[in-house]
């Protein structure tokens, strides 16, 4: 068979390629020293081939194989390494290995399957490959979690059975230190991460954590959009401020979801159902599908996805029983053409339509039933189209990016008791009706100049809200209570620069340079009143790495970010200047990979929030932003997953935040003032067994995880706890060949801890409200991929 090899050819293994002779032979003792020993290595190739291909040349070395590879997709690389560790992490999971030649050459070969199979009446455990490498690439530049200094945590989303549409933000929460969800309902909810929360209230003020999928912004001032991952790669939770590199709305960090891409090359099918039944409540069901269609082989491709999913509601209201059931349903398009070599243009149409029956909280604690009231249903449904053309120029990586999502959410709230003081007769309901759209545009530069990596970009977002509220009575007369219009603006630049220091330190360091206007418009008894700010500013980030080895990370990180203010105009038609709030936070952190594929992490970190925007309940059961005061939070979290024998595998994790209102916004100083949701500490734990079980791969996991007491307003009139409960489930999941099977069991031990203390803003401040845990709920799932 003919031997392949990349990057640098030759007619035999102990001949220097033309390449190499070309530096000249004075060079060759100083070129294999620096072979032997660690370099900064950066491979962005997709796939194997071309990854290794991309090594040989940037490494001067050549890499031979027995035939071509597959075209498997390769890991990002970024960070210092010896070739050999290079090419292991390259190959992880392939089933290729690779063997030094010469200081100069390296052989790609086939691991070497076992010539006696175990004893069918003693099945052993399926050999644990070590881990791929985990590349986050919501930095903007892909770059290797052991290289990166800053806090992050990535969910790996890699089995079918992921993608039933169950899936959603609640569990990559379950999984993440730090994020925080309250739990109003599906498509409610309101994300926070590292004790960043400002308000539990749904009001006009922009998202602490911003939304995104792929490179395009979803959300600004909207609530979580619950986006199902179905068909997604992974989840990317990167923490802290990041305004330097996404600017207004990132002070508590970013949530950001990663598709699949279209394959060029391979035609796949799979389909996914799943049922499930929830004690004291209904039954519901499941269907997914995805699809790719390669439409000319390396040049254009399409990836469809779909799926619908009735979630069972377990809350009886009167005569109603199982009143909180959910549907959704979605469907995304993704085409790819490669219209030159070395360019791609990826284009997604994407959609989801959510719809709940009714709200989820009661009146009692530890109860799933209130007495009989109007159904209070929900609708929060996105569609969004986006484009994205990514190639090389002049050894310079370009990304060019535009996205419009349009995202509508409404609710209703029965009105009869607690709307007395808008002076509409017999009120019924409250409609609350609400317009998103969000647009933004992006150019962005990579590339590598004497030794260091550096990124810039123009960046340019718009965002339109518009918040429509109104009373209906029983005889169909109508009262509109609030009408307000929120634009905003934020264009920038910004850069990043990576630069290696001796003693296998490195800083890193960036800014972003801004202009952002907001202009609100409110209707009033006498007309149209209208009010525009404008802000610029910079918002800086510098983080200082430490890296002895490619498994251990040390780093310092300081990070900013704002919000844009504006001004808020009361239903009097009193003007409130809204200053924008500016967070700045330094942690520190710990990361390394353990032998066997384990890691462990931790970090610490002390944020000081100025001028926190809070949207704040008022007396009749509206809700309005102020700046509440000033913030400080302080917070310990850490994780780690260790392999145990057997096919046993660990892992916990645990965070402890103390978030307070120091301040109130005349500067008076407060205590015991603690910022909404975040509970005081959480702790998790899950232990995962790997093993045979007949003909299938099979393997099971059991998670624990409590929940610390948590509050609902830094309001002493509202300030009600929650919290304080244990979360607990079973999995299971069977695979062979082209199928895949899987039960699951939530909420094991039946625990009716309250979530969530609010249901209807009109009805808080006159009665307790409680939001009970999901009863215990079993799933089946079946996958079948093609």
């Amino acid at each position: 068979m003919a031997m392949r090899r990349y990057g640098i050819w030759s007619s035999s293994w102990v001949c220097v390629s033309a390449a190499v002779l070309a530096l000249g032979a004075s060079n060759s003792a100083e070129v294999q020293a620096r072979d032997a020993a660690r370099r900064t290595v950066h491979v962005t190739a997709e796939s194997l081939p071309e990854a290794i291909a991309e090594l040989a040349r940037e490494a001067h070395v050549s890499i031979g194989t027995d035939g071509p590879l597959p075209p498997l997709r390769a890991p990002h690389l970024h960070g210092e390494m010896t070739i050999g560790e290079a090419l292991a992490r390259l190959l992880t999971g392939s089933g290729y290995v690779a063997h030094e030649v010469s200081e100069t050459a390296w052989r790609i070969e086939l691991i070497p399957r076992p010539s006696v199979a175990p004893s069918p009446a003693e099945p052993t455990p399926p050999p644990q490959a070590p881990p791929d490498p985990i590349i986050v690439t919501a930095t903007k530049q892909p770059l290797d979690l052991l290289s990166l200094p800053a806090a992050v945590s990535v969910v790996r989303l890699t089995e079918r059975l992921n993608r039933a549409s169950q899936n959603a933000s609640a569990s990559v929460a379950s999984r993440v230190e730090g994020l925080a969800i309250t739990s109003l309902g599906p498509g409610r909810n309101r994300l926070f991460l590292r004790g960043v929360a400002d308000s539990a209230f749904s009001g006009e003020s922009q998202s602490t954590v911003a939304v995104v999928l792929d490179e395009a912004r979803l959300t600004y001032a909207a609530p979580d959009p619950d986006i199902r991952l179905v068909d997604m790669e992974r989840v990317e939770v990167l923490k802290g401020p990041q305004g330097s590199l996404y600017g207004t709305g990132a002070l508590g960090g970013i949530y950001r979801m990663v598709s699949h891409p279209a394959d060029l090359a391979n035609s796949s099918f799979s389909v996914t159902t799943s049922g499930s039944k929830v004690a004291h409540g209904g039954t519901g069901y499941s269907l997914s599908a995805v699809a790719n269609l390669p439409l000319a082989t390396g040049t254009a491709a399409l990836r469809l996805v779909g799926y619908t999913t009735e979630e069972p509601g377990w809350i009886d209201t009167g005569n109603r029983n199982d009143s909180n059931g959910t549907h959704v349903s979605g469907i995304r398009a993704q085409a790819a053409l490669v219209p030159i070599e070395g360019w791609r243009l990826d284009i997604t149409g994407f959609g989801q339509w959510l719809e709940s029956r009714d709200s989820r909280y009661v009146y009692a604690p530890r109860s799933y039933t209130r007495d009989q009231q109007l159904p209070e249903p929900h609708d929060n449904d996105l569609t969004h189209i986006a484009g994205r053309l990514t190639g090389e120029l002049g050894g310079v990586d370009v990304m060019l990016a535009s996205a419009i999502t349009w995202h509508t959410v409404n609710d209703t709230l029965d009105a009869t008791v607690g709307a007395e003081s808008f002076g509409l007769a017999d009120p019924q309901v409250l409609t609350d009706d609400r317009r998103y759209r969000t647009s933004d545009s992006e150019l962005r530069l990579r590339g590598r100049l004497a030794g260091a990596s550096w990124l810039m970009g123009l960046t340019h977002l718009d965002a339109r809200q518009s918040i429509a509220v109104a009373l209906q009575s029983q005889t169909g007369a109508e009262l509109p209570v609030n009408d307000d219009r929120r634009d905003s603006h934020d264009s920038a630049a910004y850069f990043n620069l990576t630069v290696p220091l001796a003693h296998a330190l490195s800083i890193d360091g960036g800014a972003r340079l801004f202009l952002s206007s907001v202009r609100e418009t409110r209707l009033l008894p006498e007309g149209l009143v209208t009010r525009k700010q404008d802000k610029a500013g910079v918002t800086p980030s510098l983080a200082l790495a430490w890296q002895p080895n490619s498994r251990r990370l040390i780093y310092l990180r300081y990070g900013s970010a704002f919000r844009q203010g504006g001004t808020d105009i009361t239903p009097s038609g009193a003007i409130d200047n809204l200053r924008s709030d500016e967070l700045a936070s330094i942690e520190a952190g710990w990361r390394e990979s353990l032998a066997g594929g384990g890691h462990v992490e931790l970090s610490a970190w002390y944020s000081r929030w100025d001028n926190v925007q809070s949207d704040v309940l008022l007396d009749n059961g509206l809700v309005e932003t102020t700046n509440a005061g000033d913030a400080v939070i302080l917070g310990i979290e850490g994780h780690a997953e260790v392999p145990i024998a057997g096919g046993w595998r660990l892992e916990g994790g645990a965070n402890a935040t103390s978030a307070r209102l120091t301040r109130n916004a005349l500067g008076f100083k407060l205590k015991d003032t603690r910022l909404p949701v975040v509970p005081e500490y959480t702790l998790r734990t899950a232990l995962r067994r790997d093993f045979k079980l007949g003909a299938f791969d099979a393997w099971a996991r059991l998670s624990l995880r409590y929940i610390g007491p948590a509050r609902m307003s830094f309001d002493p009139a509202i300030d009600r706890g929650m919290g304080d409960l244990v979360e607990s489930a079973l999995e299971m999941r069977m695979k062979r060949n082209r199928w895949e099977l899987g039960l699951s069991v939530q909420n094991l031990l039946n625990d009716k801890g309250n979530v969530f203390a609010f249901g209807n803003a009109l009805r808080y401040r006159l009665t307790r409200q409680f939001s009970p845990q999901q009863p215990p709920t079993i799933l089946f799932s079946a996958a079948m991929a093609m």
